[in-house]
């Protein structure tokens, strides 16, 4: 499969928007990243055009997401880039999105510290007890 892989390091934007789906839990906000770069003519850093993602997380990584991230921290996310590109609308404007499909979400270390807790996954839920000890 030939997907475009990015990494990208920004800040949370927005709140997280956690769902629970006929598919599983599912995780969105969006992601804002500003370029810095230094400007030799005026000798000190700045800030480029910020960029905002919709970020997405499935399953697992949704969870986990929904309890360790808020708006306003750094976080480092990579994953697949989907661009969308939206019905020009009544005025004719044509709108592009850019998705991530996360792969992996990490606080950015660079600006904090964080502390890892490993999830403990909980008993199998009882119905699936009884249905193998029917079979």
């Amino acid at each position: 499969m030939n997907d475009t892989l990015v990494t990208l390091v920004g800040c949370v934007a927005t709140q997280i928007d956690y769902k629970e789906t006929a598919t599983g839990p599912s995780a969105r906000f969006r992601f804002a990243v500003t370029p810095r770069y230094f400007d030799r003519r005026k000798e000190a850093w700045a800030d480029g055009p910020t960029s905002f993602y919709t970020v997405w997380a499935r399953r697992v990584l949704a969870v986990n997401l929904a309890g360790s991230v808020a708006v306003g921290e750094p976080l480092v996310v990579h994953g697949r880039l989907r661009v969308r590109d939206d019905p020009p609308d009544g005025e004719g404007n044509r709108w592009f999105s850019a998705d991530i499909d996360a792969i992996a979400i990490g606080h950015d270390l660079n600006r904090g510290t964080a502390a890892f807790r490993r999830v403990v996954k909980a008993d199998p839920p009882l119905m699936l007890t009884q249905k193998a000890a029917v079979v």
